[in-house]
């Protein structure tokens, strides 16, 4: 009887021991969001706290803006499946302390056995979802060898370091939120259709506060911490992301991982008035697409009309339209195809893009087309952060599965989701993808290619020295809301937290109507647009910036945005 009772009593004070432990790592991993924060050295701005303090760690311990991104973004494939991954890609754009720019494309590409009518019938039909859900849909993954590639050239700390943060809360597991519980339980159902259990993401329901531990995710990113590339494009992780793929009918080979890399390119830099503004070339549409729009609302008095007066609205929409119609025909891999980069930012070019421009009507976006000039036509749900260091140097990356989870498909044994970026592809010229962006030949798929992107990952410089750092996830959003936040700044005069939570509208060129958040718009300037030929859909939000601006006193004020619930803003 005794030693039962002993047997008990150790039973219960194990049981406490457990309790109290497991409370502590609770405590270690729980998190506020904090959408504000001015700071005087460092700011991290990131889509969830627990990744921000990943980052800010970082900083304390002597790294750079580029180690803290990376050890950021490892630590958002743990804590932001939705978008943070291993197995999507990304662009990133980087300025130093010294004026100096960079950028990096590690986009995902397409398959060596992958063609242009892969997602079409007999009949020369998309077949629906095919490009979006499942093994067929996923790319050659990127993000690895982007940040690996980062660190070589800039990285200042032990590269095992910074994976440290990420492997620790993928082993341990941490709270979820809110937000992530009701995206969790809304993709239950696809979940279950392309994976099978024992998997942490299959619930029947999940609630704020669940602890989502993904042992499967630490021991792979203890195989990249260990043996960097080859932790991820060869080995075990190489054989068992193929293995997913023959599970599925996916395409993804062992060849397409090993010869993946990474790629520096020449960041697009281009003029508004006092600012240069610092973006992404392609594969990225982007950077292009940015400067145009810029380039054409310039010589309009877009300070004197007002933030969203209907004078301002008319013009950017209108110049919105037809930056995104030559989107459509120009844009894609500069590897595969020659992109007309000078000619779409010539400035003759854009004052005759706008010549049919009418003050008091909307243009029909079947009038516009693509720009007229020749060119050679041979045979064109995401994250972001923003990062500054007390040396100066600044970096804004935007990553991406493309939808929420990707293709849906979690890697059995590896622990992370695949992305469904073909579908960014032209799957078949004319056919707009999910984001409703139609494409051309420029965006054909082909083997190895990188498929066209919206990320707009910005850096702005005023008289020389470093103003903002900003970008966003949002799909086809993402070009029109960089460029509004900034207007936001730089002519509405708004402080930042004012610019990135200020209601928004986006215009594509097709469909042939601006899209506002609901509210965005008071109804008298919605009224005198819509006499003016412009037609509106209302959508719940409009992309989710992560910003920081230099204050004129040198500090730093960094924000993220009201649109998602766990985005954070931390310096020190």
């Amino acid at each position: 009887m005794k030693f039962a009772k002993s047997i008990l009593f150790l039973g219960v004070i194990l049981g406490m021991a457990l309790a109290c432990q497991r409370a502590l790592s609770d405590a270690a991993h729980q998190y506020i969001p904090q959408k504000s924060a001015v700071a005087a050295n460092s700011m991290v701005v990131t889509p969830h706290a627990l990744a921000t303090r990943a980052g800010l760690d970082v900083l304390k311990q002597g790294g750079n803006a580029v180690d803290a991104t990376i050890a950021v973004h490892f630590a958002m494939a743990v804590v932001f499946p939705r978008a943070g991954n291993l197995g999507g890609g990304g662009f990133m754009v980087i300025r130093l302390g010294n004026g100096a720019t960079d950028a990096l494309d590690y986009r995902e590409k397409a398959p060596a056995s992958a063609h242009r009518d892969m997602y079409l019938d007999s009949l020369g039909n998309v077949i629906k979802g095919l490009s979006t859900d499942g093994h067929l849909a996923a790319g050659t993954p990127g993000t690895v060898a982007g940040l690996i590639a980062a660190h070589q050239k800039y990285g200042k700390l032990d590269f095992k370091k910074l994976l440290e943060p990420a492997i620790r809360l993928a082993e341990e597991g941490f709270p979820v939120s809110g937000a992530e519980a009701d995206r969790l339980n809304s993709f239950q159902s696809a979940f279950r259709k392309f994976n099978a259990a024992p998997n942490p993401f299959l619930k029947d329901n999940w609630t704020a506060g669940d602890r989502l531990v993904q042992k499967e995710l630490a021991r792979t990113l203890r195989l990249i911490r260990d043996k960097g590339l080859t932790g991820f494009y060869a080995g075990e992780t190489a054989d068992e992301i193929v293995a997913e793929m023959h599970s599925g009918g996916g395409i993804v080979s062992h060849e397409d991982l090993k010869n993946y890399q990474a790629k520096w390119r020449k960041p697009l830099i281009g003029q508004y008035k006092d600012y240069k503004v610092i973006s992404m070339p392609p594969s990225s549409s982007g950077g292009v697409a940015l400067l145009q729009l810029l380039k054409m609302v310039e010589p309009f008095p877009l300070r004197q009309w007002g933030f969203q007066s209907k004078e301002a609205v008319h013009v950017m929409a209108e110049a919105s339209r037809r930056v995104y119609a030559d989107r459509s025909q120009y844009l894609g891999d500069s590897d595969f195809f020659p992109v007309p980069i000078d000619s779409l930012l010539n400035d003759r070019y854009l004052l005759k893009r706008m010549a049919d421009f009418n003050a008091s009507k909307a243009t029909s976006s079947e009038a516009v087309g693509a720009g007229n000039f020749k060119i050679s036509m041979e045979s064109f749900e995401t994250e972001h952060t923003s990062v500054v260091d007390a040396y100066g140097n600044a970096v804004s990356v935007t990553t991406t599965l493309n939808s929420n989870y990707g293709c849906k498909v979690w890697v059995d044994g590896a622990g992370f989701f695949l992305n469904n970026e073909m579908d960014d592809f032209s799957v078949k010229p004319g056919v707009p993808n999910q984001f409703g962006l139609v494409g051309a030949e420029a965006n054909a798929i082909q083997p190895h290619k990188r498929m066209l992107s919206s990320m707009t990952p910005t850096i702005v410089e005023k008289e020389g020295k470093l103003f903002m750092v900003l970008g966003t996830p949002g799909g086809s959003t993402i070009i029109t809301t960089v460029f509004q936040v900034f207007l936001n700044v730089a002519e509405f005069g708004m402080d930042l937290e004012k610019a990135v939570n200020a209601g928004r509208f986006h215009h594509q060129w097709l469909p042939d109507l601006i899209m506002t958040e609901r509210g965005a718009f008071n109804p008298a300037t919605r009224q005198a647009l819509e006499g003016m030929g412009h037609r509106f859909q209302e959508v719940e939000r409009i992309a989710v910036i992560k910003a920081i601006l230099k204050l004129p006193d040198g500090r730093l004020h960094g924000v993220g945005d009201f649109r998602n619930p766990d985005d954070d803003a931390r310096g020190e």
